[in-house]
């Protein structure tokens, strides 16, 4: 398993992370995820392990905090041989201040994850989106205390805007308080809007990328074809339109360019849609997801072999769509406003 540097900072972490969405079950939308119990999950994290996969990546609102127990449990006895990243800062309880990135919940949420984690350290802690009701000197200096305090030990974000991370950055640089490393941010062959606007600034400031929903909300597993239904076994019943949105045409134009690399590379779907991101500017791990042991041993097939040059191309061509202003005015201008991409 390849290693690299989360964004500027001198912490590595596997190219593959392993994501807990399905842990628990809880609710009908993570139901929809998967129901990983306890048993299962210390299974998969041993398969994790075998391939050098260390880190494990969870939120407070996964299942109400259950895939944090379950996480928890499942690495009970092991925790120095794993990473792990959770997050906080969407709705947690019915408490008016059960929510957002204030000093209060912070450090409530902080503690309670601990709680349920089994452990008295995190080693990622990240906002799970932006709070504007929240002074961002407060929000940073609340993050500071928890690491001075040993409880986390590098801070990110997830869904940030760009003007929400770069003001943050200044804000941190500032007051000396502990910079966003990474930014774990929607990024996929159907959906490239990181790029415009979050990767060049990611690349200038030393923050890297952490991607979730690397297969397009469960669109690029290869089991969805044009003219095809939905397989039984989806979450897009259920979730479709609490996740990513996709056009059908970009899809299917992506899937038969994929289907065109398996054919040349034997490689399944899947496994070459999550090789292009990892060939991707700027971009430090991917937060893989797996319902059982054979999805699982799939991802983690993405690693050890690399894409052509030209096959590259043809996956960047085929999901190619037009930036919006004023990227696509800039990207005129490539002498003055040269793209990472």
């Amino acid at each position: 398993m390849e290693h690299r540097y989360l964004g500027a900072s001198g912490f590595k972490v596997p190219v593959l992370s392993f994501g807990t969405g399905t842990f628990g079950g809880k609710g009908e939308f993570f139901g929809a995820w998967g129901h990983t119990d306890v048993a299962e999950a210390k299974r998969l994290v041993d398969v994790c392990l075998d391939a050098g996969l260390t880190m494990f990546d969870s939120a407070d609102v996964y299942s109400g905090g259950v895939a944090e127990s379950v996480l928890g449990e499942a690495i009970k006895g092991r925790r120095d041989k794993v990473l792990i990243s959770t997050k906080a800062t969407f709705r947690s309880g019915d408490d008016p201040n059960a929510v957002g990135s204030s000093r209060f919940h912070l450090i409530q949420a902080c503690d309670a994850a601990l709680k349920r984690l089994g452990t008295d350290y995190i080693d990622l802690f990240q906002l799970h989106g932006f709070d504007a009701h929240t002074p961002v000197q407060e929000v940073l200096s609340t993050l500071d205390d928890l690491v001075r305090a040993g409880k986390i030990r590098y801070v990110g974000v997830s869904n940030f805007s760009g003007w929400h991370l770069m003001k943050s950055l200044a804000t941190a640089e500032r007051y000396g308080y502990p910079r966003y490393v990474c930014h774990q941010a929607y990024y996929s062959l159907v959906g490239r809007d990181y790029e415009s606007e979050l990767m060049p600034l990611g690349l200038d400031q030393g923050v890297g990328a952490m991607v979730w929903s690397p297969l397009g909300w469960g669109r690029l597993t290869g089991k969805i074809r044009r003219g095809q239904p939905l397989p039984e076994q989806s979450r897009l019943h259920k979730t479709a339109e609490m996740g990513p949105p996709v056009a059908d045409e970009l899809l299917f134009r992506v899937v038969d360019a994929l289907d065109l690399v398996a054919a040349e590379t034997g490689k399944t779907v899947a496994q070459i849609a999550l090789n292009w991101l990892l060939q991707r500017p700027g971009v430090a791990t991917v937060v893989v997801g797996a319902r059982d042991e054979a999805q699982l041993r799939q991802n983690l097939g993405a690693v050890g072999w690399q894409l052509t040059a030209a096959q590259m191309a043809a996956l960047d061509a085929a999901s190619a769509v037009t930036p919006a202003y004023p990227y696509w005015h800039q990207r005129g201008f490539a002498e003055l406003n040269p793209s990472p991409v």
